[in-house]
């Protein structure tokens, strides 16, 4: 059983983050303070206090290094808004009357009682499972070149023959195939392939080609299919923030619907690391429109109607020039081609 101490201080950094000059807007008759449950997300404790719940960081007045690793907070936690000195500021603990600082606290608490920033449940498969094959891949990606007894379809327990693995280093595989292209909206550019995930493999043998037992199958697999190492399991700490840089982007894809999507969504996005949108960045969803009209002559023409704001969406995971991100807000569906900005 893993435990972690933590105090309850919190976070006494000194150091406030650089951020946007307009002053943290809180929410009409915001509480004095809220006691943490089961079921809180980050996202949620910010939400009662701020009207803008990705400036997050700002009322904790975090550093940098703070927001890529940032402290815990657990059911039971006291979150408390402190205006003693003109500013709004979030704070952990139990306030000390008349002092308006927290009594410091010592928490020992489980690990995986910790609050997350967003609902896991929504996001958990799409963090385990091979989501994309970036432009370029396909040229190097392993793949089944025959099957165990020249079968046509293998499942759980059966065996593969793979090419294109090297050396023994790597045991654990995802099993896959290539899905839809992801073309980039303004560049019409394939950046990658969505990845279908078929289930996992374990290198029993290496060699050219490998010898891989199918350890688990969620569809069948067959002669063709991909291979991708399969990361180690980790715990990411997102903490909802606006990107440092300037994001303009588009939607390329809602997963698992065909054109429209909402609340709960998943949808790529033509930007990622290498343009500046990291995990746990927020971002604003923006309509793009362009209206017919016609003039005194009767000719037809068009005009772009300005960006209409409409939600928001938390980026989750981030590669070079693709990004998934949670739809948590929206006032309309959201349509693929849609815009991405900085909230």
């Amino acid at each position: 059983m893993i435990r972690s101490i933590i105090s309850g201080l919190f976070l006494a950094a000194t150091v406030t983050l650089a951020s946007a000059a307009a002053p943290l807007e809180l929410v009409d008759n915001p509480p004095d303070r809220h006691v943490v449950v089961k079921g809180d997300t980050l996202w949620d404790i910010s939400g009662k206090f701020l009207q803008k719940p990705w400036r997050w960081p700002e009322i904790w007045r975090l550093n940098k290094d703070q927001i890529k690793n940032p402290h815990l907070i657990y059911p039971g936690d006291i979150v408390w808004l402190d205006l003693s000195d003109g500013s709004p500021r979030l704070r952990l603990g139990k306030p000390v009357a008349g002092q308006g600082k927290p009594q410091p606290k010592v928490y020992e608490t489980l690990i995986a009682q910790s609050i997350p920033s967003i609902p896991p449940n929504v996001i958990e498969p799409f963090l385990s499972q091979p989501l994309i094959i970036e432009a370029g891949e396909e040229k190097t990606a392993p793949r089944i070149v025959a099957t165990e007894e020249d079968r046509v379809l293998i499942g759980g327990g059966d065996m593969a023959y793979v090419k294109g693995i090297e050396g023994s280093d790597v045991i654990q595989w995802h099993v896959f195939r290539p899905g839809k292209a992801l073309t980039d909206p303004e560049t019409k550019q394939v950046l990658g392939y969505e990845a279908h995930f078929l289930g996992n493999a374990k290198l029993t043998r290496p060699g050219d080609p490998a010898t891989m037992t199918v350890t688990l199958a969620k569809e069948d697999i067959h002669y063709g299919d991909w291979l991708k190492p399969a990361p180690p399991p980790t715990i990411l700490a997102y903490v909802p923030r606006a990107p440092e840089k300037e994001i303009r982007g588009q939607i390329m894809s809602i997963y698992g619907a065909i054109n429209t999507g909402g609340p709960g969504s998943i949808v790529s996005i033509n930007r990622g690391e290498a343009d500046g949108l990291e995990n746990g960045h927020v971002i604003a969803l923006y309509r793009k429109r362009t209206a017919a009209y016609m003039d005194d002559d009767v000719k037809r023409l068009t005009t772009d109607i300005p960006d209409e704001r409409y939600g928001l969406a938390f980026v989750f995971r981030s590669f070079d020039h693709v990004a998934y991100a949670l739809i948590v807000e929206g006032s309309k569906s959201v349509v693929i081609g849609d815009g991405v900005q900085n909230p």
